[in-house]
Order: C-alpha cells, then sequence, then structure tokens
C-alpha cells in the first residue's frame, strides 16, 4: 500500500498511539455508567437528525457504546476487542491502524446519514474483526472457553452474517453493512483480488493437465506386483533405498522383495554378461 506509505511519512507523528486502550476503557466505563443512568446510550448513538441539531459529539460517542451482553461476558467481549485491536496495531503500527479504524468509522457516518436512522460500532468492530481474521487466520479463540476454534472460521461465519443482512433488510439498510466494511476491502482489496486470480490460474492448468494426461497413467506402482493407486486407492507406496535404482513397492511387498543390486534383475537373477 505505497499510498499508506507515503501518508505515513507525512502525517505518521498524528497517529493515536494506543487508541484501542482508549476506546475500550470507555467502553467499559460506558456500561457501568449506564447502571446508573440507563439513557446513556441514547444520548451517545450515532442519528443525524440530532447531529444536525447541534449533538455533534454523536460523530464520535458511538464507538464508546459498549456490546449489550450480560455482566458474565462483557468482559470477554472487551478482551477479545483489545486483543484485536493491539495485534492489528502493532502489525500495522499505529498510524495504519488509525486509518483502518477512521475509514470504518467515515464509512459508518456516510451510510447512517443516508438512511437516516441510529447506529452503533457494531459494524466498524466487525470489521476490525474481519482484518484480523485475514491476517492471522489460524489464530486460535476457546469458543465457550472450552472448545478451539480457528478465527478463520469465525471470520468466514461473520462475512455469512454480513451477507444475510444485505439480503434481508431494507434496501435502505443494506447500506450499513456494506460500506461501514469498506476499510477491509481498502486494505485488503487488492491481496484478495490477486489471490483469486492465482487460484483461478491454479485450476486451470490442473485441469488442462488432467485433461493431457493418459487414462492409464498412474503415480506409483510396485515393482514385484504390479499394483498402482488405482488398483488400491488406499494402498502406500514407498522407494527401497537398499534397492539399486529407482525401485516402488507397496507395503505388503516393501520389506518382503529381494533386493535389486547390479547385475541383477528384477526377479533377483544374475543377468546374462555381454
Amino acid at each position: 500500500m505505497n499510498w499508506l506509505d507515503k501518508l505515513e511519512k507525512k502525517f505518521g507523528h498524528l497517529a493515536i498511539k494506543g487508541i484501542i486502550t482508549y476506546i475500550i476503557g470507555l467502553n467499559a466505563f460506558i456500561y457501568l455508567l449506564q447502571w446508573m443512568d440507563p439513557g446513556i446510550i441514547g444520548k451517545l448513538t450515532l442519528v443525524p437528525s440530532r447531529v444536525i441539531a447541534g449533538e455533534v459529539w454523536r460523530l464520535i460517542t458511538y464507538i464508546f457504546i459498549p456490546p449489550q451482553v450480560s455482566p458474565l461476558w462483557i468482559f470477554f467481549a472487551l478482551y477479545v476487542a483489545y486483543m484485536i485491536g493491539n495485534s492489528l496495531e502493532h502489525e500495522w503500527g499505529s498510524f495504519k491502524f488509525n486509518v483502518y479504524y477512521f475509514f470504518g468509522m467515515i464509512g459508518t457516518t456516510i451510510a447512517v446519514f443516508i438512511i437516516g436512522g441510529g447506529a452503533t460500532a457494531t459494524y466498524l468492530n466487525l470489521s476490525l474483526f474481519l482484518a484480523f481474521a485475514h491476517i492471522f487466520p489460524n489464530h486460535q479463540f476457546l469458543l465457550f472457553f472450552v472448545l478451539p476454534v480457528k478465527v478463520k472460521y469465525l471470520g468466514w461465519l461473520n462475512w455469512i452474517y454480513i451477507g444475510f443482512n444485505i439480503l434481508v433488510l431494507p434496501l435502505e439498510y443494506k447500506l450499513i453493512p456494506l460500506i461501514t466494511v469498506i476499510n477491509f476491502f481498502i486494505f485488503f482489496g487488492k491481496d484478495l483480488f490477486r489471490r483469486a486470480k492465482i487460484n483461478r490460474a491454479v485450476h486451470y492448468n490442473r485441469r488442462r493437465f488432467q485433461a493431457h494426461v493418459p487414462k492409464d497413467f498412474t503415480l506409483h506402482k510396485c515393482t514385484v506386483c504390479g499394483i498402482t493407486e488405482k488398483d488400491d486407492p488406499k494402498m502406500d507406496f514407498r522407494y527401497c533405498m537398499d534397492c539399486e535404482g529407482e525401485h516402488e513397492y507397496c507395503m505388503e511387498h516393501l520389506k518382503t522383495h529381494e533386493h535389486i543390486r547390479k547385475g541383477v534383475n528384477e526377479n533377483g537373477q544374475e543377468k546374462a554378461s555381454d
């Protein structure tokens, strides 16, 4: 991302280091505060009509609205969000992470102002998870603190969730899940396109290779009995290190065959000299 590198050289000093720490800290504070003032969430939500009326703080404060989960799960939810944000900042650096997050905020604001409704940071936080799943696909979470699940599978579930909402939501509300993850495509779109192009080329080359392979072509054949992988797909084949040349055997004859030496044929008989 050359354009990001250029921006970082000019404006990198403006990056807010550890921004996710402040966001998660305020999420926890608001979660506790709503027990004393249940209406606090309504005062922070991004609502275009209220912003136009002068409540401009809503353009920022909606990112501090915590997940509406039980007290038992809030610590886990905020910890995961902190871990994801911290990992992305460590991977990219503070400036690029700031840009990714702010792009998500801009996308959310645009979508909400188009539809005229209200919104929290649900999809914005989801875009962080998608970035994390793309960069660290094999990282494991303990689902329900017991079941280990690779994050890439959870990422696919989130994409299904986004796609489902785009399909079933009313037309004007389809923009929210679509635009608020635009930051993901800005950062990873080129990589996704290149990967899809490579996969398509590999698939095409494999089909072209298979089209030119003779029907009786085999990769493995036992030197003793002549069995191939087509005769027994479950059979394993090994080369014998004690035989002269390259001779492959099925598992039945790997340890029972007579070794082939120079001047001796495959049947163990001496070759006739010239």
